[in-house]
């Protein structure tokens, strides 16, 4: 039985096709697609008042990796654990280790700088508390996606329910990850080490 013409080249182009979807793949493998640029929606721009009074931005930490952290110094317990947590984590790296902290006040109206600066005399040094106007730490609040909010209490006083992890920034202030302290001190320290 003969083939007719038509059917006899459906060989041949299952063939060129075949070829063709296998030199498709070899290109793509030599060239790959360069990834997308990567945008951290977690760290921005804001102005804040340092425990020793200077006014500071966001552009004084770049050059060297820094960690974020919301809380407050009438906070009972999760703010003080964390913070003694990640000075062990400091002393582990060294004191000549190139590395800030920032502890930000959520409750503006009683942390000021010099009660910062006294709370956080209880830590390692490295450690810079920051406050700032109302404005200003709804700011702060909003660019790294940290919650705060007041929670009313006996006789007038409050506490605050806020976000509790620490961010970690590059060198260039960008978002890495946050950072774990429920990890024994050296884990911590040596992945901090490899951003300095």
């Amino acid at each position: 039985m003969k083939l007719s013409p038509r059917l006899a080249l459906i060989p041949l182009i299952v063939a060129v096709a075949l070829l063709g979807a296998g030199v498709a793949t070899l290109l793509t493998r030599q060239t790959p697609t360069p990834p997308p640029p990567q945008t951290s929606l977690i760290g921005g721009p804001f102005t804040m008042t340092a425990d020793d009074g200077r006014s500071v931005t966001d552009r004084d930490f770049k050059g060297h990796p820094f960690l974020v952290y919301f809380g407050y110094t009438h906070c009972p317990d999760v703010c003080p654990t964390a913070l003694l947590d990640i000075s062990q984590v400091l002393k582990a790296l060294g004191p000549d280790a190139k590395i800030k902290v920032l502890f930000v006040t959520v409750d503006p109206a009683r942390d000021t700088p010099k009660i910062m600066k006294a709370y956080l005399a209880n830590f390692d040094p490295r450690i810079v508390g920051l406050s700032g106007t109302e404005a200003q730490t709804k700011a702060i609040e909003h660019v790294y996606r940290a919650y705060a909010k007041k929670v009313p209490g006996k006789n007038g006083d409050y506490t605050m329910d806020h976000t509790a992890i620490f961010y970690l920034m590059d060198k260039e202030g960008r978002f890495v990850s946050t950072f774990r302290t429920d990890r024994p001190v050296k884990a911590g320290a040596a992945e901090l080490q490899e951003y300095l």
